[in-house]
C-alpha cells in the first residue's frame, strides 16, 4: 500500500502560501489556487483525455531504506501526473547483477514505455539491453563511471539520463575530521562489486590523506565477507567511512554490530545507512530524488523533453546525524547537524 506522502503535503502547502501571498498583494487567492491546482492536474487530465496510459519498469537493485525512498518519489511523481493511466512493474533484483539482467531483458520484450533503473547495476543492465526505450537512472552516483564514459560531460546523451545521488566527497572527509580532529586513521569500506563505490572511497582517501590522514581501503566482494573486513577495518583504525554502498546498505546490522562495541565510530555516505550503523553523513533525501526523476519521466512520457538532451540532475545535502549511536559513542555534535528522525 502506498501512503500519502510528505511531498504532496508539501504541494498543497505551496498552492495555499501562493494563494496567502496573492490575497497580500491584492489578488484573488480563490483564482490563484484555482489555477495552481488546475496546472498540477492538467498532465493527467490530457493523458485521460487522449486515453494514453503508460507502462513503467523498475528494477531495483536490492531492498534497504534509501532505494525504496527513491523507488516511492519515483511512483508518486508519476502517479500525481498520469492518475491510474500509469502502471508500473516493480522488481527487485535481490542484490544480484545477473538478475537485474534478466529483469531488463524481460522490460525489453514486454515493450514498457520507460525504464527506471535504481542503483548503478540496474543501470548497467538496462543500457545493455536497449538502445531504443527511454532509461532514467536514480540512486547512482556518478554516470561517466557507471558506464564507463571517458567523455561524460554531464549529459550521457541516447537513451540514457536520470538523477545522481552524489554527494560533495570533499565535504564527506571534512566532516570525519570535523567530528574527529584527532583521528589518524580511518578505514574505507565498500563492496568491490560496486564501481560507484570504489570510485567514492578513491575520493574521499585523496581528500582525507590531503588533511594528514591515513586512509586505507578495505573492499570485500559481497555479504558473505562483510563481517570479517569491516573487523579488520574497525581493528586497525580511529574510525570507518562507508559510502553510498547498497550492499553496505543492506547490511548495516553487521556493520553496527562490529564497529560499536569496538567504539569505533562510522561515517556514512547517506541516511539510510547512518541511520542503521552511522554517527553523522551529509546526505540527499533519497525520496525527492526518486521525485525528480519522475518529473523527469513525465516530461519524456508526454515528449515535453528529449531524453538524449536532459542532463544528469542532483539534489541538495544536509547535515545528520544518529543521535541513539552518538551518545553511546560518547561523542559531541558539531553544530549544523540535525538528528535523523524515527
Amino acid at each position: 500500500m502506498r501512503k500519502i506522502t510528505r511531498r504532496s503535503f508539501l504541494s498543497a502547502a505551496a498552492v495555499c502560501g501562493a494563494a496567502a501571498a496573492l490575497t497580500a498583494c491584492g489578488g484573488s487567492a480563490s483564482s490563484a489556487a484555482s489555477s495552481t491546482a488546475s496546472s498540477v492536474a492538467s498532465t493527467a487530465a490530457s493523458a485521460a483525455a487522449d486515453g494514453k496510459s503508460y507502462t513503467i519498469g523498475i528494477c531495483q537493485l536490492v531492498e534497504h531504506a534509501a532505494l525504496d525512498a527513491a523507488t516511492q518519489g519515483f511512483e508518486d511523481a508519476l502517479t500525481e501526473q498520469f492518475g491510474d493511466n500509469v502502471k508500473f512493474d516493480f522488481q527487485n533484483a535481490q542484490n544480484d547483477s545477473a538478475t537485474c539482467a534478466t529483469i531488463a531483458n524481460g522490460f525489453v520484450s514486454a515493450s514498457v514505455d520507460l525504464i527506471m533503473a535504481n542503483a548503478t547495476p540496474a543501470l548497467q543492465a538496462a543500457q545493455a539491453a536497449t538502445n531504443s526505450i527511454p532509461i532514467l537512472g536514480t540512486s547512482v552516483t556518478e554516470y561517466g563511471v557507471a558506464l564507463g564514459l571517458t567523455d561524460f560531460d554531464g549529459t550521457v546523451g541516447g537513451n540514457v539520463s536520470g538523477t545522481s545521488d552524489l554527494a560533495p566527497l570533499d565535504q564527506q572527509a571534512e566532516m570525519i575530521t570535523e567530528w574527529l580532529p584527532d583521528a589518524k586513521k580511518v578505514g574505507l569500506l565498500y563492496c568491490s562489486a560496486e564501481a560507484n563505490s570504489q570510485y567514492q572511497v578513491d575520493e574521499v582517501q585523496k581528500y582525507l590523506e590531503a588533511a594528514g590522514v591515513t586512509a586505507t581501503q578495505y573492499s570485500f566482494s559481497d555479504s558473505n565477507d562483510l563481517a570479517s573486513v569491516c573487523q579488520k577495518a574497525a581493528d586497525e583504525n580511529d574510525a570507518v567511512y562507508v559510502p553510498t554502498d547498497n550492499t553496505c546498505a543492506a547490511n548495516t546490522g553487521i556493520i553496527d554490530g562490529i564497529c560499536r562495541p569496538a567504539k569505533k565510530p562510522v561515517f556514512a555516505g547517506e541516511e539510510g545507512i547512518c541511520s542503521g550503523c552511522g554517527v553523522a553523513t551529509l546526505s540527499i533525501s533519497y525520496y525527492d530524488l526518486g521525485y525528480t526523476t519522475g518529473e523527469m519521466a513525465a516530461k519524456i512520457l508526454t515528449g515535453e523533453a528529449d531524453i538524449s538532451e536532459m542532463p544528469i540532475e542532483y539534489t541538495d545535502v544536509t547535515k545528520k546525524y544518529n543521535k541513539t549511536i552518538c551518545e553511546d559513542l560518547g561523542l559531541t555534535v558539531p553544530e549544523g547537524y540535525e538528528a535523523i528522525e524515527g
